[in-house]
């Protein structure tokens, strides 16, 4: 069995050398290795569309303690706005059983950094106007699960991989959160034509939450 290596960019990468990141010798290294700016992986079942979400939050333009490599992404408001008009697109033909959206900033969560506004006003709309299932993420260094309440959305946040910011946990409003873990660990998810199967453990693989979403499968008949 192969398992391929996703990655999505994050703030601190955007901190390094991007395009050498980005670079195609990399995966002459290690072939199962993929890392872009935005992608889709599509196995029929599902296809994840992974969304590069540095570039949306505007504080990190501003901020003087750090340097962002911005090469490739200025001006800031063309890429956003030609990303948004690809990934509305991106979504809206397809015809996977599951949608899942991947972007290393949280649209939706009770960490440290709480809601990306940016995202929750831009990305946020397209996800619900095209039936999105799984919007999953990391930056918070902790595991989350909420719901919208405004549509059928899981925010999933697996971002415990390494320190665990333990007790920075912030109010929420307007969201059901499901289950919050401010220690290390990790998430899985496994799907079928019906289920959606997504289980939290913690570092040494105990469970500490399961949730199942289901979908009714349509006769052709």
């Amino acid at each position: 069995m192969v398992n391929d290596l996703h990655a999505v960019l994050g703030n601190h990468d955007y901190r390094g050398d991007v395009e050498a990141q980005l670079s195609p010798f990399l995966r002459q290294i290690d072939s199962r290795w993929l890392c872009l700016r935005s992608f889709i992986v599509d196995s029929e079942l599902v296809e994840i569309f992974f969304v590069d979400t540095t570039p949306f939050v505007e504080e990190y333009f501003t901020v003087p303690e750090h340097h962002y490599d911005w090469n490739g992404v200025n001006p800031p408001q063309t890429y956003i706005a030609n990303l948004l008009k690809d990934v509305e697109m991106a979504l809206r033909e397809s015809t996977a059983k599951w949608k899942i959206v991947v972007g290393h900033h949280a649209i939706r969560s009770a960490g440290h950094h709480g809601d990306t506004k940016e995202l929750v006003n831009l990305l946020l709309p397209i996800l619900q106007a095209n039936h999105v299932d799984f919007y999953m993420n990391g930056h918070d260094h902790c595991l989350e699960h909420i719901s919208d309440l405004s549509s059928p959305i899981q925010f999933l946040v697996s971002g415990a991989g390494s320190k665990a910011w333990r007790g920075d946990v912030r109010e929420t409003t307007g969201n059901g959160v499901n289950f919050f873990y401010d220690g290390q660990g990790f998430m899985s998810v496994q799907l079928t034509r019906t289920d959606a199967n997504i289980v939290f453990y913690d570092v040494s693989g105990q469970v500490l939450h399961k949730t199942t979403s289901s979908k009714q499968l349509h006769s052709s008949i």
